[in-house]
């Protein structure tokens, strides 16, 4: 078996569906790819398409979607059927599948239809997609539909299909299309469209959003090979000369190779084999996102759809991606396996920088406006301290300032509030998520204040890593926690630590008070001292996962899913609490956030799915990174916390061709505490260690114990905080 067998796309889905979740789709592509193929089994026009016990297949669905709260944008499902077709639905046309007999794969998805005599194979590239499909019974036909219009022509040999789907979904060019060009084995005969399956001559080109095609009925094999582009019909038709001429079998391997170039960048090995079954299942979701928005033209140029001034642009650009969820850990796992992509990430940065005048926060396929903050500047600042991105250091900065100040007051765009920001030192709680919003502009000047350090502008970094400070603003010591204001300096009289919402997002005080990633030793001194904070924390941990509905009147998927955890108020499901169980080595007692971290990753990530939202990679890069046994629990200080491995043996193939080797002793369930760290055969004893040290490669070995060792840590030992 490789690495690939390992894998079903359907994991997780079934968890998914249970409380509503993030993105798990059964996703077939290439890493990172613009587009991904699915299969849909509901008919309702809604993002829940997809159930894995469902036995119905409407079809297989070129999706873009990033998350069900997203939605998808500019898709389409090809449904092979057999013998006439008299109704122009997609319920009416559905067939079943034993889903146990199916397979789904990174590279591939095979299923049939053991009533009607249909089978199924596909598999996808970046820009390319080949089916195969078989038909018993002949009586060939295909049917297109999508929650959109579409329209399709026909080749005079009827053997190529162009077209384009209109995007369904909210995008600054109400008016975006994807164009398609198709091309198959065997020639279409007929063509019916619309609900009343008018027929059409082969090259009409009305719009509707259902099309069928029949093929001569002798016909039992048909091959199907296509390509999309956002730019244009010629772009899209370039994009299948580079990848869509193969046959099934050549596009198969080629998509199998290029999952494994990043799959065995890490080798793990474990006595519990499920375990290594588990790692693979994460490693492959989090290489899904984010997706790529940028083409290749004729001349060798990366190009671009600028959606805001319906222009083509030069340079690259990737999608499908919110910074609140995946610059904590996808961000920095991608540093370590794929710096390549985080670079062209980077690119793609500058890009919306002059798209629009801003960084995004949450791209799909263009800036949606949606969750606090704008975390594109700690994937700046990260990347840019592990040397990431340098030419475009200067305009990176020049975009981070730009977005930072909002001249615009843009709702949308950069920061909400902004001068209130700047006046006051809080956002205001007349604004939602108040508390949240504070919080992750304090960390985004840090960040801003680190790329100007790294560029020698000296005065503007202790500027804005002064300005980073502004999270003491809302320090309510006698809750000891940080909470909403009002203008005038006011916190609110009837504060509940339980409650969700209002001044916090996705949460309450527990998980959302705590997020000083660039300054927890300061927050601590803040609050009152290591003694009192590590007070809070024993509260935070022990308390029953209750939780008053607050804002959201109602109890949603992520409140559903701290209850059934059970792990006090550590939400492991949702991003605000990802950092929770290292807060315990910013008051010297790292031994509490080992025995926290081995039980969420023994218990909370289960073979059957996740504990709650897996958000474009952000929870299955959390699993890899904790299992891994290093935290990058502040990106843009380029460390990662020494937390407890939970493999046996991993190997990390470096990008400089350096091979790191982590292996864990007594890695079993009773030894829950590490009770010494060597690197190179060299005793660590500081909490952390920096990028460049993991990039020089070599032996990383930890060893577990039943109890921690007694430690006295001294302040070089501790990690990174601007206050010391």
């Amino acid at each position: 078996m490789d690495r690939l067998d390992f894998i079903d796309t359907r994991f997780g889905t079934a968890n998914h569906y249970r409380f509503s979740q993030g993105n798990c789709l059964p996703l077939t592509g290439t890493p990172f790819a613009m587009n991904y193929i699915s299969v849909q089994s509901r008919s309702k026009d809604s993002s829940w398409w997809f159930h894995p016990e469902d036995h119905s297949f409407l079809g297989l669905r070129l999706t873009h979607q990033p998350s069900p709260w997203i939605g998808d944008f500019s898709t389409f499902t090809c449904l092979p059927v057999s013998g006439a077709i008299t109704i122009g639905d997609d319920f009416h046309n559905q067939w079943s599948y034993r889903p146990k007999e199916a397979t789904f794969q990174p590279h591939q998805i095979q299923l049939s239809s053991p009533g009607q005599g249909l089978s199924v194979l596909a598999t996808a590239s970046t820009y390319a997609f080949q089916y195969a499909f078989s038909f018993e019974n002949g009586g060939a036909g295909i049917i297109i539909h999508h929650p959109g219009a579409s329209a399709w022509q026909v080749s005079s040999d009827g053997k190529t299909l162009h077209g384009y789907v209109k995007n369904q979904s909210d995008c600054e060019d109400k008016d975006l299309k994807m164009y398609v060009t198709i091309h198959l084995s065997h020639p279409i005969v007929e063509r019916k469209i619309g609900k009343e399956l008018m027929t059409c001559a082969l090259n009409d080109s009305h719009e509707d959003s259902f099309f069928y095609f029949a093929f001569d009925k002798v016909i039992k094999e048909i091959e199907l090979s296509g390509a999309t582009s956002f730019i244009s019909h010629k772009q899209a038709l370039i994009n299948y000369q580079t990848e869509g001429k193969l046959t099934f079998k050549q596009a198969v391997e080629k998509n199998r190779s290029s999952w494994l170039s990043y799959l065995e960048r890490i080798e793990v090995t474990n006595q519990d084999k499920e375990k290594e079954h588990l790692f693979y299942q994460h490693f492959y979701r989090s290489l899904l996102f984010p997706q790529r928005w940028y083409e290749i033209d004729d001349l060798g140029q990366d190009i671009h759809y600028n959606t805001l001034t319906k222009t083509v642009a030069k340079g690259k650009l990737y999608t499908n991606n919110g910074f609140w969820d995946t610059s904590k850990t996808l961000y920095p796992f991608l540093s370590l396996i794929a710096p390549e992509i985080y670079e062209e990430v980077l690119e793609g940065l500058v890009s919306s920088y002059k798209d629009t005048g801003y960084l995004p926060k949450w791209l799909s396929p263009d800036e949606r406006g949606m969750m606090p903050g704008t975390l594109a500047d700690a994937v700046i600042a990260d990347g840019a301290m592990k040397g990431l991105g340098k030419k475009d250091w200067p305009v990176l900065l020049e975009a981070m300032l730009a977005t930072a100040k909002n001249d615009k007051e843009d709702k949308k765009y950069g920061r909400l509030a902004s001068k209130d920001y700047e006046a006051l030192g809080y956002i205001p709680n007349a604004y939602p998520e108040s508390v949240n919003q504070t919080l992750d502009y304090s960390y985004s000047d840090f960040c801003i204040g680190q790329l100007a350090g790294l560029l020698g502008q000296k005065a503007l970094a202790a500027h804005y890593h002064y300005q980073s400070l502004n999270y003491r603003n809302l320090i309510d010591s006698e809750q000891t926690c940080l909470r909403g204001k009002d203008k005038q300096g006011h916190f609110a009289s009837d504060f509940q630590p339980k409650e969700w919402g209002g001044d916090y997002t996705e949460g309450s005080s527990y998980q959302n008070a705590w997020g000083v990633y660039h300054d927890f030793l300061g927050l601590i001194k803040a609050i009152g001292g290591k003694a009192i904070f590590a007070k809070t924390l024993e509260e935070l941990c022990n308390t029953s996962p209750d939780f008053l509905v607050g804002s959201y009147g109602f109890e949603i998927h992520e409140m559903s899913e701290l209850a059934a955890q059970d792990f006090g108020q550590i939400a492991i499901s949702n991003q605000p609490s990802f950092h929770l169980p290292y807060l315990y080595y910013f008051v010297g007692k790292p031994a509490y956030g080992q025995l926290i971290i081995k039980n969420l990753l023994n218990h909370a990530f289960t073979k059957t799915g996740y504990p709650g939202d897996e958000d474009n990679g952000s929870m299955s890069s959390w699993y890899l990174l904790n299992t891994i046994g290093l935290y990058p629990m502040t990106p843009g200080s380029s460390q990662y916390l020494l937390g407890i491995p939970n493999l046996d043996k991993i190997v990390i193939h470096l990008p400089n061709q350096k091979d790191l080797v982590i292996s864990c002793q007594n890695n079993h369930p009773q030894h829950q505490f590490v009770t010494e760290v060597n690197f190179n055969d060299a005793k660590v004893t500081k909490l952390y260690m920096t990028h460049r040290d993991l990039l020089k490669g070599g032996k990383l070995a930890f060893k577990l114990g039943l109890v921690p060792p007694i430690r006295n840590l001294k302040q070089a030992d501790f990690p990174f905080s601007l206050t010391k």
